[in-house]
């Protein structure tokens, strides 16, 4: 289904509905303040194999990336930030930068993968951050990508909705999005390093 919730100011009721989708192992397409994403609830095994089955990839050696609502939630799946990484996120959160950090125990077990390291999101954007705020724990997140050569991302909802609506269960129309990606910043080494320059200019 097609449901429009207002960016600015999401209706309460409407995000209910989409906590409800999610819990019951619904995928969502949201609106963030880079691209609009595909995600679900990361405790849903089910919901995390059919994203990875949407995105054509292997869940085993996909890289994950979380959306939280703040700093509290990442030490949850994270080891523990050095103050100088912990400093940058918080310059520049809530943004559009994913922070790749080393990732303790709790991921393997999740997804069933050797990965260690995850990549984490808090966007500026209330849809995402209500969601994640009500739903209680973070939702796995990856990018709509375009069939169009010319691009990369589909920041149109409704022709979103026409391409997906028979492969996830909401697709939540906030407005059209840019179609520039995230800053992909690595903080896993004793320097940090960009890994991809997207929409965001990191603030040092």
């Amino acid at each position: 289904m097609l449901l429009r919730i207002h960016p600015e100011n999401p209706n309460k009721r409407e995000i209910k509905q989409v906590i409800e989708c999610l819990k019951d192992g619904g995928i969502i397409v949201y609106p963030s303040d880079t691209v609009y994403g595909i995600g679900c609830d990361i405790f849903n095994k089910k919901s995390v194999e059919r994203i990875a089955k949407i995105k054509g990839r292997n869940l085993k050696k996909n890289n994950f990336s979380f959306i939280c609502s703040n700093l509290s939630h990442i030490s949850h799946y994270t080891k523990q930030i050095d103050n100088t990484v912990y400093k940058l996120m918080k310059r520049n959160l809530p943004g559009p930068f994913t922070f790749i950090l080393n990732a303790n125990n709790s991921i393997p077990k999740l997804f069933k993968t050797n990965k260690k390291t995850v990549g984490i999101r808090i966007p500026n954007h209330n849809i995402p951050l209500d969601i994640v705020s009500q739903l209680g724990n973070p939702i796995l997140t990856t990018s709509v990508k375009d069939d169009d050569k010319l691009l990369e991302h589909s920041t149109d909802p409704e022709l979103i909705h026409e391409k997906l609506e028979h492969l996830v269960d909401i697709v939540i129309d906030g407005g059209y999005t840019g179609n520039i990606p995230s800053t992909v910043v690595d903080c896993t080494k004793s320097e940090f390093e960009i890994l991809r320059q997207g929409k965001g200019d990191l603030i040092l």
